[in-house]
């Protein structure tokens, strides 16, 4: 099973400890465009209008400047760098050991950055949304849609992946036909703090079941028993299925 998270905009870094070593991520063949990234976010951000290129406030000039820094900074797990409301409904670090095992195994965090990262991989708290079109390497969402395809689609397999991203991320990976049938998009109604919410929760369930479901219909049913559940069948050929969730 692969299920797909979005990043959090919050994200918190130790103060203290050896810098982030991409050599040791998850996703190597994503390396080359990493670098690019990073390469081209480094001099946005020491330019006097990089929040306005990056779409944030100057309040946020703080954590703009942190992006020239990321070399050295200090790196932390994944699992910790994302916080906010989807990151405290999955609440890893409440699992219990074999429950932190999946989640390290099927948890995947789509980033404008890194492209895709695990729990366990030592990053460094960023600036940086998909939906930002970066000088020098343009917008985000298809840069890191070629280079995303075969890292996914073999880390998919034969299992179900469960996309519990917000749009922006969305459209940074599509499964090919070869996965289509066994993707499932979490649609969740109501306000956005609540979709987060529940998503989390989501993910939360199917690391704590334990159940590696081989179809679609059947993750459906191993959350049935935790939230209210109803499941449509692709609007069209290559179309996810879309699962929605409301938490009881």
């Amino acid at each position: 099973m692969l299920i797909l998270l979005p990043p959090s905009e919050s994200k918190w870094n130790r103060p203290r400890g050896r810098p982030a070593d991409p050599d040791t991520w998850s996703f190597p063949a994503l390396g080359p465009t990493r670098r690019a990234v990073a390469d081209a976010l480094a001099a946005v951000s020491a330019r006097s209008e990089a929040t306005t290129v990056l779409g944030v406030s100057e309040a946020l000039r703080p954590e703009v400047d942190r992006n020239l820094l990321l070399e050295s900074l200090p790196a932390t797990p994944a699992a910790q760098v994302y916080t906010g409301v989807l990151y405290d409904a999955l609440d890893l670090a409440s699992m219990d050991a074999a429950a932190r095992r999946r989640a390290n195994r099927w948890l995947v965090v789509v980033s404008a950055l890194h492209g895709a990262v695990r729990p366990t991989d030592r990053i460094t708290a960023y600036r940086l949304a998909m939906g930002v079109d970066l000088p020098g390497v343009g917008a985000l969402a298809p840069l890191w849609r070629s280079a995303l395809d075969a890292p996914l689609t073999e880390a998919a397999g034969n299992g179900v992946v469960v996309d519990c991203r917000s749009a922006a991320y969305a459209a940074a990976w599509r499964p090919g036909p070869e996965v289509a049938p066994r993707w499932v998009q979490v649609r969740v109604p109501g306000a956005s703090h609540h979709a987060k919410h529940t998503r989390g929760l989501v993910a939360r369930q199917l690391c704590v079941s334990g159940v590696a479901a081989r179809s679609v219909p059947a993750v459906a049913d191993t959350l049935a028993g935790a939230f209210e559940v109803e499941l449509h069948e692709p609007a069209r050929r290559a179309a996810p299925w879309v699962l929605d969730v409301q938490a009881p």
